[in-house]
């Protein structure tokens, strides 16, 4: 099973910026809503260990579901450059930019599929740390 860590880095209202490491490895930059206690669809999760198990989205095609977080389903991984684009999600990008004179992620499209093909189908053990 793949070991995946979410780095939580830096938080404002432009939303929670921070890096995903596989298997001891940093791969991509992440994008998730600020911290909204939680709030569906509008914050970020709270930090601790889950599992992640491939989902087949009617949006974002396949992916991955972050299972059995507190009040909330459908938390998915996906494609996405700006925080309005997470939905309550984790976006996956190359790397941090600016789009339209706000903070971002950019080559999201490329990273997401790259990270499909690293994690392959086979669910992951997700643990998210907070570092700011």
């Amino acid at each position: 099973m793949n070991i995946v860590e979410l780095i939580r880095l830096e938080e404002s209202e432009q939303g929670t910026f921070g890096v995903l490491r596989i298997n001891k490895q940093v791969f991509c930059c992440t994008l998730e809503p600020p911290d909204r206690e939680n709030e569906v669809s509008r914050s970020s999760i709270p930090a601790q260990q889950y599992i992640c198990k491939p989902f087949e989205s009617p949006t974002h095609g396949g992916t991955f579901e972050v299972t059995k977080v507190p009040g909330r389903t459908y938390v998915l991984f996906h494609a996405g450059n700006r925080v309005e684009h997470t939905e309550g999600c984790i976006l996956l990008g190359e790397h941090f930019g600016k789009l339209a004179g706000d903070r971002a992620l950019l080559n999201s499209g490329k990273t997401f599929k790259t990270f499909l093909r690293e994690v392959g189908r086979q669910p992951f053990h997700l643990t998210i740390y907070e570092r700011y």
